[in-house]
């Protein structure tokens, strides 16, 4: 057969609708199905046995709020959960920060030798596994106690700033590039200051993306357990690794109870995340 001919008898895209589809893969919708049902029935038990009346994670005895009772009445577990969201606040705070200013570094000046190097070595967090920074402020971490002999939480927070950045910094850069320079030019023209344009026009058309990144990073710092795990000094437990060392433990629907806050929380801060990011495109 010629080959003009072999290639006339293919079925070219506009006979089977002009452009390629996964959704119209066979099998796909299953296996999308499967991926689903894997992924949330363990969370969706988890939140279902979090009312369990009785002390079994795996027997259901009735429908009861106990276990968020006992929770909330746990004085451990209101430390752990302030001492969270006091960490988890002053990392996102700083990291949106920092993000910010790097953000307008890279976006509002024109391109020179090494940006791409900035680039990468601000989203390095996102390159390392999570294992190897921690250790590795570990190490630092530790050589810096021995000399000042400070064992607070600065450790904690700092650690959760380093690695919130890149989170931060994603929205806000993504935001800051496809905002129309036109205004920025105009207030230039009339004779406007740096600061007063920065101030003025560009930091209030740049608040969606530092709001989703400072959620962002809320939502990451909240949630983080090896970085925690490996700088945390004695007694500054956090919420996910309170959990952890009850774990080990007796396990009880109390677990299942934190975790279920845990979970709505984070449904709320990512929900909003999307709005704000939708709102921006």
């Amino acid at each position: 057969m010629a080959f003009g001919q072999a290639d006339a008898k293919k079925p070219s895209l506009a006979k089977i609708g002009g452009t390629f589809s996964v959704k119209r893969q066979t099998g796909f919708g299953t296996i999308a199905l499967f991926c689903f049902v894997l992924l949330y029935l363990p969370i969706a038990t988890l939140v279902v046995y979090s009312f369990n009346a009785g002390p079994s994670i795996a027997v259901w005895e009735g429908f009861s709020w106990r276990w968020y009772v006992a929770a909330w009445n746990n004085a451990q577990i209101v430390e752990a959960s302030t001492r969270s969201f006091i960490i988890a606040s002053c990392a996102a705070v700083i990291s949106t920060i920092a993000a910010t200013m790097a953000g307008l570094a890279t976006t509002r000046t024109r391109p020179y030798r090494g940006l791409n190097f900035i680039y990468g070595f601000i989203n390095q967090p996102l390159m390392v596994p999570e294992i190897v920074t921690g250790i590795a402020l570990l190490i630092f971490f530790a050589m810096v106690k021995i000399w000042t002999g400070y064992t607070g939480l600065g450790y904690l927070i700092i650690a959760h700033t380093a690695f919130c950045i890149p989170f931060a910094y994603l929205p806000i850069r993504a935001r800051l590039e496809n905002m129309d320079l036109t205004l920025e030019r105009a207030a230039a023209d009339l004779y406007a200051t740096p600061w007063m344009t920065f101030r003025r026009v560009t930091l209030p058309l740049m608040w969606p993306g530092i709001i989703a990144g400072l959620m962002l990073a809320f939502v990451i710092s909240l949630d983080d357990v090896v970085i925690t795990e490996l700088v945390k000094s004695g007694g500054q437990d956090t919420l996910p690794t309170y959990m952890l060392g009850q774990l080990r433990r007796v396990v009880t629907p109390e677990i299942n109870a934190i975790s279920s806050v845990f979970l709505l929380i984070s449904i709320v801060i990512v929900t909003l995340f999307f709005f704000l990011n939708r709102r921006q495109a």
